[in-house]
């Protein structure tokens, strides 16, 4: 750290951030549209975010979460780029943390990655079932308390975790109201 000696006008104030915390898009993206990402940035604007993070899983991820098939990491990492250039902006950044693991990245471990990286408090956009499937995990109670969910939509049937943890998520489609 260096000592900087700076000048400033008797009295003056440093401006207040008006933009702080982070929104984390914890997704696939497989099947997840413009209109989809444009809701999210649009959140994020609403909330006065620093950040909205897209973080697109690893195949191998979403084998061992959801075992399906994915089409492969870099082409679904390349359209979040192209999204991005055309309505992003400086809000929206595209992890890449996990395409450079190459391998299966446990939620737990993407979530103390991205909380050393980017500002708090921390939000994280899921779906429905990935929702459910955190709840699920030992690990989520730690981190209820740490941050806040986001659901896209309401779930049609609730993991017991999510409804007893009610008060830490929301729905896109009630903030956006």
């Amino acid at each position: 750290m260096t000592d900087q000696v700076r000048q400033v006008p008797f009295g003056y104030e440093p401006p207040v951030e008006s933009r702080k915390g982070t929104l984390i898009y914890y997704d696939t993206f497989d099947t997840v549209f413009e209109e989809e990402l444009d809701q999210a940035r649009l959140a994020a604007e609403r909330r006065s975010f620093a950040k909205l993070v897209l973080y697109p899983l690893h195949e191998q991820t979403v084998k061992r979460m959801f075992g399906e098939p994915v089409k492969p990491y870099y082409k679904r990492e390349d359209r979040l780029h192209d999204w991005r250039k055309h309505s992003g902006g400086e809000l929206v950044s595209v992890e890449g943390w996990e395409g450079k693991r190459k391998k299966y990245t446990p939620i737990d471990a993407a979530l103390r990655h991205l909380a050393e990286h980017y500002p708090a408090p921390y939000f994280l956009l899921l779906q429905p079932r990935t929702a459910n499937l955190f709840a699920s995990y030992d690990v989520f109670p730690e981190w209820i308390t740490k941050l806040r969910l986001l659901l896209t939509k309401e779930p049609d049937e609730l993991h017991p975790r999510l409804e007893q943890y009610r008060s830490r998520w929301d729905t896109l489609d009630h903030t956006s109201s």
